[in-house]
């Protein structure tokens, strides 16, 4: 009887597992349209709104495959191909392709946009309150989402709503006794601390009128004032404060005769100013091979370092007599389980001098972040402390994957366990370990926290403060890209650049040397 219940569950249970094939198949069908489907009602208006037809078209044929593809039986294999293409262009190619194509612009603080929206900043920027120009009582508010001014004359007593595009009427709204508008029909009136949260954006937004712009000044105040700084399309150029600057629409900035330039530019295309900049500017180039240098030590001891130290402790725990294993295994985890930003700042506190746990443990007196020898061991050491626990994992994982039966054998032909793990073990680890180490190096090639959380960078020398002893090409680009000269995002995208093809071209190397020993191994 038993039996055959038995054979009865069996027989019925492929068409089951069939119906929760078929179940799951159309739940991801479903699933694939439904995000297709999302991503293009979100994109259009946007995309519309810009005038960006080519990239709606793409959207829209992109959309089209997607839904042929999903709806029709034929095609299996894409169907599971495409979302990981989609994903690869998103979050692989499509940021490569953008770094590069950053970097052969001028992109950048005073060169975010076109050449029309400089021209505005400039006007804007250089308003100055005539005598005698009307004064506002100021309230800001909100409608569809949009900063706008609410404004009353207090001569006259009339309120007037001002935008980008200049100044109307305000009909229905409620004036307080301080001459401000308190509430108006379609807007919402910010309170103080949500309009001293949009200082900035009031301060920027200028309404133009016949006799000029109205900006804010301050939060509750509004003048009307003329541009000292205006653009002459005959002579493509900006005038005033008796002087003229001239477009230079090689570099995307307005010159005057003298050589100075105006503060705010726009975008343009520089070809390979920035990568000709890194290599013949001194002040770059000059250090940027002993950059390069140590960031190649620091990324090759941090994991021959790691990989040593977890591959011990991986040995230890695997040998059959080891007991207590899996609270070891728990205990040494702990570091990579930690978030790596604090406690890096908690390891560059205990090497400090005067209050650190390293000196005070210890009994020493070494100025750990003051020299260049003992600031650099010292981020090793931290790296090495928060990096090993990853190759302890691999190398336990790797090594329950190989056979006992081969080094038993080698010691039955008389190895011992040293040349067992030197000839059998270690290889073997290698082969199935040796990709992992490649992304290990171009992980700590670019560990921008290392450096940035515990050193900063230091020390540096008297004669230079651009680059410190610990420096890695990342935070050395951070630092020249970022600094008190404001963002360079085109800059800062050349040398990502020469830093990627720096990592590609190692690893290139190490694959083809790794695809040579898994030959030998095979």
């Amino acid at each position: 009887m038993a039996l055959d219940v038995r054979e009865a569950a069996e027989a019925e249970s492929p068409p089951r597992r069939s119906r929760q094939v078929t179940t799951s198949y159309l739940v991801s069908r479903i699933a694939v349209l439904a995000v297709a489907a999302a991503i293009l009602l979100y994109a259009v208006p946007p995309l519309v709104a810009a005038g960006s037809w080519p990239a709606l078209a793409l959207l829209c044929a992109a959309t089209a495959l997607i839904a042929y593809l999903y709806l029709t039986r034929r095609f299996i294999p894409a169907k599971y191909l495409v979302p990981g293409t989609v994903f690869l262009l998103a979050f692989q190619v499509f940021p490569v392709l953008y770094t590069v194509s950053t970097a052969f612009t001028n992109f950048g603080d005073g060169h975010r946009g076109d050449k029309q929206a400089a021209i505005t900043a400039i006007e804007t920027g250089s308003v100055r309150q005539a005598p005698g120009s009307p004064e506002y009582n100021l309230t800001a508010a909100l409608k569809d989402g949009e900063l706008v001014f609410l404004l009353v004359d207090p001569k006259t007593k009339q309120a007037g709503v001002g935008t980008e595009q200049g100044l109307s009427p305000l009909a229905g709204a409620q004036v307080g006794v301080t001459g401000k508008v308190l509430r108006a029909p379609g807007f919402t009136v910010l309170t103080a601390p949500e309009a001293a949260a949009r200082a900035q954006q009031i301060s920027a937004l200028a309404v133009p009128t016949s006799g000029g712009l109205i900006k804010a000044n301050g939060l509750s105040r509004a003048v009307e004032g003329r541009a000292t700084l205006v653009y002459d399309a005959g002579c493509d150029c900006v005038q005033g404060e008796g002087d003229r600057w001239t477009a230079d629409e090689g570099q995307g900035y307005f010159v005057n005769a003298q050589g100075a330039r105006l503060a705010q530019g726009w975008q343009v295309n520089v070809g390979f100013e920035n990568f000709t900049r890194t290599l013949t500017d001194p002040t770059i180039s000059g250090y940027f091979l002993g950059v390069l240098g140590w960031n190649v030590v620091f990324a090759l001891v941090s994991v021959a370092s790691t990989f040593a130290l977890g591959m011990a402790v991986a040995l230890a725990l695997h040998h059959p007599r080891m007991k207590g294993t899996r609270i070891y295994r728990i205990v040494l985890i702990l570091p990579y389980a930690m978030p790596a930003f604090a406690m890096l700042l908690v390891w560059r506190d205990m090497f400090n001098r005067d209050f650190g746990l390293i000196n005070s443990l210890f009994g020493l007196d070494v100025d750990w972040m003051g020299q260049p020898t003992t600031a650099r061991l010292a981020v090793l050491l931290v790296n090495l402390w928060l990096g090993f626990p990853y190759m302890f994992l691999v190398t336990t994982g790797a090594l329950q994957a190989i056979p006992r039966e081969l080094t038993e054998a080698a010691a039955i032909d008389g190895a011992s366990p040293m040349a067992g793990f030197r000839k059998v073990t270690l290889p073997l680890l290698l082969v199935a370990l040796t990709p992992l180490l490649i992304s290990s190096f171009a992980y700590n090639f670019n560990n921008f926290n290392a450096i940035g959380l515990t050193t900063e960078g230091g020390p540096f020398p008297p004669e230079s403060t651009q680059v410190g002893a610990t420096d890695l090409l990342i935070t050395y680009t951070f630092r020249l890209a970022f600094g008190t000269g404001g963002a360079q995002f085109g800059f800062a995208a050349a040398i990502s650049v020469f830093i990627f093809a720096i990592v590609a071209v190692i690893s290139a190397v190490a694959f083809r040397r790794t695809r040579k020993q898994e030959e030998v191994y095979a």
